[in-house]
Order: C-alpha cells, then sequence, then structure tokens
C-alpha cells in the first residue's frame, strides 16, 4: 500500500501553548485509520489539519502527493452532527453537497441520480423525500455519509459520528460504515473516544499522548472483520490500551459489561 497522507514533524502552538510537539505519521491508502487519544490531546484537530482548515507552525501536511491547502478536492467530512439542511429532504441534502462541490460541472440529472444511488446504498432508498425532522438520529448520519462519499473524494474524515446515538444504533453504523467502507476503497480517518469503537474498526490505530501531543505508538489490528472483541488477542489490546490512556477513554458498556 501506497501513503495518500503524510503529516512529517507537524508543530502547532496557540499562544504560548504547544498543541502538537513534531507529530508524525502516515495513512495509507485504502485503510480504514482510527485517532485515539486523551481527552484534550487534539484528534479532531488533526482532521482540521489534514483538511487544511488549520495551518501547521512547522513541518509539512500532504495528501494525494499534495501540499494539503491543493488538496481540498479529495477530501470530504462526516462530523459528529449529521449538520444537514433542515428545508431540504434527504435526496436535497445529499444534491446539495455536490452543488457546493462541482458548482456547473455535473448537471442537475447527474447529481439527482449519484443522491439516489448513494442514499439506496445507505439504506435510505425508501426515505428520498423525507424531511430530516423525519429521520431517527442514525438516519441523519446516513445522510451526511452519503452526501459525503457524494463528492467521490479520496478520503473521508470521520469526526466522531456515531457519539451522539444510543448504544444500539452506534453498534449498527459501526457495522454499517465497515461495509461502505470496504464497497467503496475509500480511505477513512476516523477519530473515537472510544477504545471499543477503534478495536472493531481500525485498520490501524494511531494512539496519541498528552500536550504537547505527538504519536505514542501505532497499533496493527489484522484480526478478520466481524471481530470477536472479547477474544484474547483484543482483550490484550483494550488492557494495554487503557493503561496508557486511563479513564479519558471509554469502553461501549453493553461490550464491557459482557465480559
Amino acid at each position: 500500500m501506497t501513503a495518500i497522507v503524510k503529516l512529517e514533524d507537524v508543530s502547532i502552538r496557540f499562544g504560548s501553548e504547544t498543541i502538537y510537539d513534531r507529530l508524525s505519521f502516515k495513512v495509507q491508502d485504502g485503510e480504514f485509520l482510527c485517532i485515539l487519544g486523551p481527552s484534550g490531546c487534539g484528534k479532531s484537530t488533526l482532521l482540521r489539519v489534514i483538511g487544511d482548515l488549520l495551518k501547521v507552525d512547522s513541518g509539512t501536511v500532504t495528501v494525494n502527493d499534495k501540499l494539503a491547502e491543493n488538496a481540498w478536492q479529495d477530501i470530504a467530512y462526516v462530523f459528529q452532527a449529521p449538520r444537514l439542511l433542515p428545508w431540504r429532504s434527504a435526496e436535497g441534502n445529499v444534491i446539495a453537497g455536490q452543488q457546493l462541490r462541482f458548482g456547473r460541472d455535473r448537471s442537475k440529472a447527474e447529481m439527482k441520480a449519484k443522491a439516489q444511488e448513494l442514499l439506496d446504498l445507505v439504506g435510505l432508498s425508501r426515505d428520498l423525500h423525507k424531511m430530516p425532522q423525519m429521520l431517527s438520529g442514525g438516519e441523519r448520519q446516513r445522510v451526511s455519509i452519503a452526501r459525503a462519499l457524494a463528492v467521490d473524494p479520496k478520503i473521508i474524515l470521520m469526526d466522531e459520528p456515531f457519539s451522539a446515538l444510543d448504544i444500539a444504533t452506534r453498534r449498527r453504523m459501526r457495522a454499517e460504515v465497515t461495509d461502505l467502507w470496504r464497497k467503496t476503497g475509500k480511505t477513512v480517518i476516523f477519530v473515537t473516544h472510544e477504545i471499543e469503537e477503534a478495536l472493531e474498526l481500525a485498520d490501524r490505530i494511531v494512539l496519541l499522548t498528552r500536550k504537547p501531543t505527538t504519536v505514542q505508538r501505532i497499533i496493527e489490528l489484522d484480526q478478520q472483520r466481524p471481530r470477536d472483541l472479547n477474544g484474547p488477542e483484543l482483550d490484550r489490546i483494550r488492557a494495554d490500551l487503557h493503561a496508557t490512556i486511563g479513564t479519558d477513554a471509554e469502553d461501549d458498556p453493553g461490550v464491557a459489561s459482557s465480559k
């Protein structure tokens, strides 16, 4: 695999506080990478750096062999909140993402067809014309994922997208996003504060330190999916992560209680 995102010796300071201290890692093309670390270490900020929404003080960030500032078309976001336009239907929201990205370079018919194709992919083919307030939390997040896929990104940046959902919906969405990742072949960089989520989703986990933040280590997970989260190898990794991060990271209560 080749690296599609590279952060090399990245440092950022806000006033007198150092946020990142020569932080370096690579993201491989097509992988599902999770970012995990203590509360307040700058996990979500890292997505802003990759997307060039926040400039670095030193170091370099390259995306698809370009400086991050020149690679915005290769990236799409899925946020903690779906951020749907309340006056547009599910289909209309997916079309809106394309309108903002492509303008007149893609016809209305093409955008409509793409929206319908992707809403079908995320299981909402019967809900094209529903307004956001008519959809459940999980369904609204599916629309936001379809909107991200509709702009044909190489990389999807996901910032704790399931954190506001109930436990059952969260588990279902994890399985669904894994399936979508396999079908689309996109590179996913996924920020989470939950150890269980990282263990279930990631090919690799980038574990960050406290501020001033750098990479503590990178953990490779080669277990086949769907994973037995209570298996001995993942139990060992889980215990190691808890010992490293402490109470700043969370378990899925449903999984933890089953042990």
